[in-house]
């Protein structure tokens, strides 16, 4: 059978109409089964620090040696060159408004341990040109490696200082390396990533479980129940520069 040109176009054009039309059917019917779908429960990590559990040792470092052996951290003989994804500063450096002449009695000198806050509204995801820094659905703020292309935007972006960046080859400055977690290379901005890879596994962060005194808890600051939330109802706690509006995700129990 001979099928004229017009014929053709008129086939095409039907065809074409069919193609759209079961798109648009598709289409209405994903919308539906999304709509009926119940939502998806947020989930938020958090911790929580207890300062004066955190005391009970003094000069005890075991929490960053568990945090840095895990996640490869270079340690540098150079301080200029220091890469840190947890550390410790003095409480008057770190609370410097939340103090008066009593609190600085007992508190001054006390070291507090840092690290990324995890803020529920990052700033250097904001500024990244390259999105290797991005907030994921739990929370954790992270980063690409191999996709940042060390700019360092994010770095001035953090109002906690708690990015570092290589400014040499970090691999050689790593004493044991873990297998377990990715070695990072010059020119690549680093820092906590609390512990992601331990939650995929269903593991806690490796400072908070390496804690004798139990000072760091972890947990879901969307579950009521969570052990983080129990701990944050029952202390007084305080956050790092909260006026910013960051919201970060770790709080110092006091």
């Amino acid at each position: 059978m001979k099928i004229t040109r017009k014929d053709f176009l008129r086939l095409s054009g039907l065809g074409l109409l069919a193609l759209a039309g079961k798109k648009a059917v598709r289409a209405v019917g994903e919308r539906s089964f999304a709509s009926s779908s119940p939502p998806k429960k947020r989930v938020r990590w958090g911790m929580a620090i207890d300062l004066q559990k955190c005391r009970q040792k003094d000069g005890c470092d075991r929490c960053i040696k568990a945090c840095h052996s895990t996640h490869n951290v270079p340690q540098f003989a150079d301080r200029a060159h220091e890469i840190k994804w947890i550390w410790k500063e003095p409480f008057k450096n770190v609370f410097p408004a939340a103090q008066t002449g009593y609190t600085r009695e007992f508190f001054g000198d006390l070291p507090v341990l840092l690290l990324c806050n995890h803020c529920d509204d990052p700033p250097c995801q904001d500024v990244c040109p390259v999105d290797a820094t991005w907030k994921r659905d739990n929370g954790v703020v992270t980063i690409d490696f191999h996709r940042c292309i060390g700019c360092r935007y994010c770095m001035a972006a953090c109002p906690y200082g708690a990015r570092s960046f290589n400014w040499q080859d970090p691999r050689p400055a790593i004493a044991m390396v873990n297998p377990d977690f990715p070695t990072r290379t010059r020119g690549v901005v680093e820092k906590c990533n609390f512990c992601e890879e331990r939650l995929a596994r269903g593991q806690g962060p490796a400072c908070a479980e390496s804690c004798e005194e139990k000072a760091i808890v972890s947990g879901d600051l969307e579950k009521p129940d969570s052990e983080v939330r129990q701990v944050l109802r029952s202390r007084f706690a305080v956050q790092r520069k909260p006026e910013l509006g960051t919201g970060p995700s770790v709080y110092y129990i006091v």
